[in-house]
């Protein structure tokens, strides 16, 4: 698949401030952008000297790795003197691989791209430099960068352990043309509009309303409709079991329930719910941006008009928000070739490559500057990038990922009608508290 630099700001106070930071940005470039003011900055300075051998391991995939070899092959060409030993890596094998790696000290990348939900973690266990005032950090990452981007690569002390590379989001995917069928002229804007508007388009059409994905990235916009989270980590309370978050998981569970979207199956229920979607038996989907590609590559969708894509709808409290997903590019500690590896995240972070990622790969920009108006003009990126606007940064915790394995089984077992939800988030918010978040209070 969740700011400046900062101590951690938790609670709804605090993700109305990170919105309202992110809505900001978004004023402020299109400001810029109609001021022609948002150049490509640093892509032109002269280039420091530097030599030696970077390894990078490439967590993109096949379809996406040619045109990072692409971006190596430029940087090699600015900094003759270091070569890339560009390695392919699976995501799925990625984080472990390179526990491994630091924990035997052997075949241990210079460079990794690291999801940013791994990120924390390795910074805390010690495994990432501090980027802190090395030329990897160009500009100013509280002015540059998209605020939700950058919680996951600054610590409390303001330190600084990676540099955001793309981002993004989840947003509501629609199929236009069973909305037209069912004659229902824009998508919901509210959990209870879409129910209703599911409910609607299964009687007039006979095509299921929404497909749920049961991994629990897929349930913070629930939570994050109600003003809620996962954990509140400045008052070191687990907030998953918390009433807000009963209710908005209630909500989810509820379209399941009421027939609004079908039970997820208990295998492969990611590729069930593109299937469906692609397949055009679903009207609506709640997905991020990397499932545009399998989307047009469809039948269905052969016709790229008849996607429509809008944010996650609000929930009870009227808010609405999605996680910041991304990926970052990090140096590993004790590295052997720093000063080059420092060069090599700032090329490949910088906004005049991230602009040609965009273009390339229809993937989000982490800096203002390279949401230029060609980036901008494509329909699916100017949508994505709207619904950036209700991104909330996920807390920076070093176990977050573990959070997210731990309440999976529950989160399925909910929607799927086998646990409550008050009971299945209880038991979640009990096993963090005595496992991985020891200290933590449960709010009730």
């Amino acid at each position: 698949m969740e700011n400046p630099t900062q101590s951690v700001t938790s609670g709804s106070a605090g993700r109305g401030r990170r919105r309202r930071a992110v809505a900001a940005a978004a004023v402020c470039l299109s400001l810029s952008l109609a001021a022609g003011a948002c150049g490509l900055a640093g892509s032109d300075e002269e280039a420091p000297a530097a030599s030696g051998t970077v390894t990078w391991w490439d967590t993109s995939g096949e379809a996406e790795a040619p045109h990072f070899a692409e971006l190596v092959a430029a940087f090699e060409k600015k900094h003759p003197g270091v070569e890339v030993e560009h390695v392919s890596v699976p995501f799925d094998q990625a984080q472990q691989r390179f526990l491994d790696a630091v924990r035997s000290g052997r075949d241990v990348p210079d460079v990794l791209r690291a999801d940013v939900g791994w990120t924390p973690a390795f910074a805390a266990e010690g495994h990432l430099a501090d980027l802190t005032g090395t030329p990897a950090v160009e500009g100013d990452m509280t002015r540059d960068f998209l605020p939700s981007t950058t919680a996951s690569v600054t610590l409390e002390d303001g330190s600084v352990y990676g540099v955001p590379q793309v981002t993004d989001t989840l947003a509501l995917l629609y199929n236009r043309r069973i909305f037209q069928e069912a004659g229902i002229a824009r998508p919901p804007s509210t959990w209870k509009e879409l129910k209703d508007t599911a409910l609607k388009i299964r009687d007039e059409t006979g095509a299921e309303g929404i497909v749920l994905n049961p991994d629990p990235f897929f349930s913070l916009p629930f939570l994050y409709g109600e003003e809620s989270d996962l954990v509140d980590v400045g008052a070191r309370r687990i907030t998953v079991a918390g009433e807000a978050s009963v209710r908005g998981v209630s909500t989810a569970a509820d379209l399941v329930s009421s027939g609004a979207a079908p039970r997820p199956p208990r295998k492969d229920a990611y590729a069930a719910m593109q299937d469906a979607f692609t397949g055009g038996r679903a009207a609506m989907m709640i997905n991020g941006p990397w499932a545009t590609a399998e989307i047009f590559a469809s039948p269905e969708f052969r016709d790229r008009g008849n996607l429509g894509i809008a944010a996650v709808p609000a929930g009870s409290t009227g808010t609405a928000g999605s996680p910041t997903g991304g990926h970052n590019l990090v140096v590993a500690a004790g590295s052997d070739n720093l000063e080059a590896s420092y060069l090599f995240v700032r090329f490949m972070t910088e906004a005049k490559q991230q602009e040609r990622t965009a273009l390339a790969l229809g993937l989000l920009p982490t800096r203002t500057a390279a949401y230029t108006g060609e980036v901008l003009s494509d329909a699916v990126r100017n949508s994505f990038y709207l619904a950036l606007t209700k991104a909330v940064a996920r807390p920076p915790l070093p176990e977050g990922g573990e959070l997210l394995t731990a309440l999976q089984p529950h989160y399925a077992a909910i929607l799927r009608g086998e646990e409550e939800p008050a009971e299945g988030l209880l038991r979640t918010a009990e096993e963090w508290s005595g496992r991985l978040l020891p200290g933590y209070e449960i709010e009730r």
